[in-house]
């Protein structure tokens, strides 16, 4: 222990001056600094709060953790992966395919881990964004908000709940030194999380509560294990492999044109009606199972396992939300409860309040949450009037309930690099979207929603807001979207000119 006397020792902070900082090395930060850089930006990092990259994939590791979407959709089109083992790739995969494609692209070696963005500013006077964090202080000409809406957990506020006694736990914090079997085990929330590791944890648990709010469409899985011989292929004559992508990216817009005409989805709900018929023969748990609104108006979720499960003797299904904890009892709405050791909260992610929202401000100091009062919106669902030379990656209004977040992104990235190609090429210091503009879009997204399933589909699903509206869908097929997205409009923008840059000796990095 240091002498009381002694001098104090400082932490010295360095500043990073660099041209792009992207906030995130998930799927969206990874592949924005590769399209960065493909467009002539090499000075740039990206900063990221845990010790490895992944995001939403290296966080979600509880057990039966895979896509929703096909493997060959669910990866950049320009790094195709013909590995994969099966159909709808797993958790470790989907993580591997990250790694292997940051690194192949030399992006690891531009991430600076356990570095979390505590506050980024823009500055006018010097056309930056200054971003603090828990380690050094950067500047940079342009922000990318990369830390993607299925990042923070969503913890119910429910009495009790932080007094339990037992092992509790988030399903994208899974607690894999908690020995489960034999356990008494509840499960709050039935969504897509909850789908893939109630099936997997079911075997071995002693007794599991699975409270239900809201009953899920689920559909069968077209999943299967990938030949060793069909892998090979893919390998060798790359054009099978695309070929497969533009198949089922066509099979997924044929489902999306039944989002956008709820009465087309009449038929595929027919689908989930038999699927449930054929694997719960117990009427009432069944009818418990039965979803009262229509197809698409939640999120799409599929499985082969998920009813099976529900229908073993270890399982009950309460279909009620949970109102109180009281010690070791949790306590259903409708008056129902159960005694258990454990529980697993299956309540979802912070979708529309994103936390990275809170750390955004504009040069006067108002924070982008601010900015937003509850309802996001972003131009092109990517950038924000009033936060100049910033780009926020899956965004507000993009959301769709078919496609891959990979088809969005891309749209999005394609904008984001033609948006900096202009930008230096006109010798710009700033380019801030014009608020008619971006109301102007709103306007036009929030007119065509209210025809779509999200919004009429007779449901209450994490699309809406904390004001009710839909922040989160976009109304019109990803082929619209790309083309939306496929240029960028200089006249949507008010851009300042630029100051004399400094010379590369210059161009950074200590104080």
């Amino acid at each position: 222990m240091p002498h009381p006397d002694s001098p104090v020792a400082t932490v010295t902070r360095e500043t990073h001056n660099v041209e792009a900082l992207i906030i995130g090395s998930g799927l969206s930060g990874i592949g924005a600094a590769i399209k960065l850089r493909q467009a002539g930006v090499h000075d740039l990092v990206l900063i990221e709060k845990a010790d490895d990259l992944g995001g939403t994939w290296r966080d979600n590791t509880y057990p039966g953790c895979a896509c929703d979407v096909p493997s060959a959709l669910y990866s950049y089109s320009f790094a195709p992966n013909p590995e994969w083992t099966r159909a709808f790739a797993g958790q470790p995969e989907i993580r591997a395919y990250l790694r292997n494609t940051a690194a192949t692209y030399g992006i690891i070696p531009l991430i600076h881990f356990g570095t979390e963005a505590t506050r980024a500013q823009w500055d006018p006077h010097d056309a930056r964004w200054h971003v603090e964090t828990t380690r050094d202080h950067y500047t940079a000409r342009f922000l990318i908000a990369a830390a993607g809406p299925w990042h923070e957990p969503l913890l119910p506020d429910i009495p009790g709940l932080a007094d339990f006694p037992g092992e509790l736990f988030h399903s994208s914090r899974w607690r894999h030194d908690h020995e489960l079997t034999g356990a008494r085990v509840a499960v709050i929330g039935s969504g897509a999380s909850a789908v893939q590791f109630v099936p997997a944890i079911q075997p071995r648990v002693g007794r599991l509560h699975l409270f239900q709010r809201t009953a899920q469409w689920v559909l069968p899985k077209p999943d299967h294990h990938v030949p060793r011989a069909e892998r090979w292929l893919m390998r060798r004559i790359p054009g099978t492999q695309r070929a497969l992508r533009n198949t089922e990216y066509a099979a997924m817009e044929t489902l999306g044109i039944g989002f956008r005409h709820p009465a087309l989805l009449r038929a595929v709900q027919k689908v989930g009606t038999l699927h449930l018929r054929a694997t719960v023969k117990d009427l009432r748990l069944r009818r418990t199972l039965t979803p009262d609104y229509t197809l698409g108006c939640k999120r799409l979720l599929l499985s082969n396992t998920y009813y099976p499960a529900l229908t073993r003797p270890n399982v009950t299904v309460h279909a009620t939300a949970v109102k109180a904890v009281h010690g070791s009892r949790v306590i259903g709405a409708d008056g129902s409860g159960a005694d258990v050791d454990t529980i697993i909260l299956g309540t979802g992610f912070h979708i529309l309040d994103m936390p990275v929202a809170h750390r955004l401000f504009d040069a006067d100091g108002a924070s982008l949450h601010g900015h937003w009062k509850g309802s996001p919106d972003a131009y092109l669902g990517t950038t924000v009037s009033g936060f100049p030379n910033a780009f926020v990656l899956l965004g507000p209004h993009l959301g769709t309930g078919h496609s891959s977040a990979y088809t969005i992104l891309e749209a999005q990235l394609d904008y984001v690099a033609s948006a900096v190609r202009h930008f230096r090429s006109a010798g710009w210091a700033s380019m801030n979207v014009r608020p008619e503009v971006q109301a102007a879009f709103n306007a036009e997204v929030q007119q065509a929603l209210p025809s779509t399933v999200y919004n009429a589909g007779g449901c209450s699903s994490y699309y809406l807001d904390s004001n009710g509206r839909n922040s989160f869908s976009w109304p019109w097929s990803t082929g619209r979207m790309r083309r939306r997205l496929a240029q960028f409009d200089a006249e949507a923008y008010a851009v300042t000119s630029s100051t004399p840059q400094p010379s590369a000796t210059d161009d950074v990095r200590s104080t």
